[in-house]
């Protein structure tokens, strides 16, 4: 049984390991078009920040944090949070200007599996395209950058502003917001 177990965890490793090489098709993926020679590809671009504590969720969602933020537990934060910066969407600058919140736990199949919340009396959103997924936002969001998503999965349990009716129009709230929805409120 133990030796099953030890076999499974392996497998499963080596599978998640798998998906972060850079695997392209082609026999000059991996070559350098001037001389032919082989380039250093990343193992990964999609590293997120996972934090379970106020100070390494601050420091994620600032400027030089991470393009996707997961909090790991419930967490609360005492004072203003600032979503600041330009990111990419899997940290690779080829990709859309995206950024992400991610308020939740979820299986290999991605599937939600726990939900959390991230109880903060101000949060200002200044990253352009920034989505908040799953679990729920406990306090204000005031949204300062175009783009700004609230997926399906989450909710913001208190007020929801916008800076102008521009960047209000380029918002898309599919989530659930219990106060107000509005522009202005700072």
């Amino acid at each position: 049984m133990q030796r099953n177990r030890t076999l499974w965890i392996i497998a499963l490793a080596l599978f998640m390991l798998s998906g972060c090489a850079d695997d392209k098709a082609g026999g000059d993926a991996g070559k350098d078009g001037a001389n032919g020679t082989d380039k250093q590809q990343p193992d990964a671009v999609t590293t997120a920040s996972l934090v379970n504590d106020e100070e390494g969720f601050l420091r994620a969602i600032g400027e030089n944090g991470s393009w996707i933020v997961a909090i790991l537990n419930d967490l609360k934060v005492d004072g203003e949070a600032v979503v600041a910066g330009t990111f990419h969407d899997k940290n690779d600058p080829n990709n859309e200007v995206y950024r992400k919140l991610a308020l939740y736990a979820q299986d290999a199949d991605h599937n939600i599996t726990a939900s959390y919340t991230l109880t903060v009396p101000k949060l200002v959103v200044r990253s352009e395209n920034f989505r908040i997924q799953g679990g729920t936002v406990k306090g204000d969001v005031f949204v300062e950058a175009k783009g700004f998503n609230l997926h399906e999965t989450a909710t913001i349990d208190g007020n929801l502003f916008f800076a102008d009716e521009d960047i209000k129009a380029s918002a898309s709230i599919d989530g659930k917001v219990s106060g107000t929805t509005d522009v202005g409120g700072g």
